[in-house]
């Protein structure tokens, strides 16, 4: 009887003493840096903003060719509204705050400016200009603005 008590408490504990414990984490591995949740798109009431006011919408930001270029791209939704965001004359300009920089849209002698624009805007059609970005200064994650005349975007997220 001893015997069998001693038998079946070995079998009991072999399964147990088999596994090996888990490793401790190293302090290095769990801390690392804090995730902040940074939002990519605009908020519901900047986009009514936005349509009711300028008549454009979809308003974004993108780092292009390794960063060099900045395209702000935006969709038209009244062609009334938007003609001051469209308006050829008028010099947009691009301001990051932190990096303490504002950059023009670069006109090239046999394409023009690096702009997509109309007479009239189409509703429903994207349009877009670029930005030169030389010393890739503004990076992606940088809060932006963008000024056409009186509209003003204010804090696009570069993407």
């Amino acid at each position: 009887m001893l015997l069998a008590g001693v038998l079946a408490s070995g079998i009991l504990v072999l399964p147990a003493g088999a596994q090996s414990p888990a490793p401790a984490a190293k302090p290095s591995d769990t801390a690392g840096t804090p995730y902040r949740f940074r939002p990519s798109h605009s908020s519901r009431r900047e986009e009514m903003y936005y349509a009711s006011v300028w008549g454009v919408d979809s308003l974004s930001a993108k780092a292009v060719e390794s960063g060099e270029i900045i395209r702000f791209s935006y969709r038209v939704v009244d062609s009334n509204l938007a003609k001051t965001v469209n308006d050829k004359t008028l010099e947009p300009s691009l301001i990051d705050p932190q990096a303490g920089v504002s950059l023009v849209v670069p006109s090239l002698e046999q394409v023009g400016m690096l702009r997509q624009s109309s007479n009239k805007p189409e509703v429903g059609k994207s349009y877009w200009m670029a930005f030169s970005n030389s010393g890739r200064r503004v990076k992606r994650g940088d809060r932006i603005i963008v000024q056409i005349g009186k509209f003003r975007a204010d804090g696009l997220i570069v993407e």
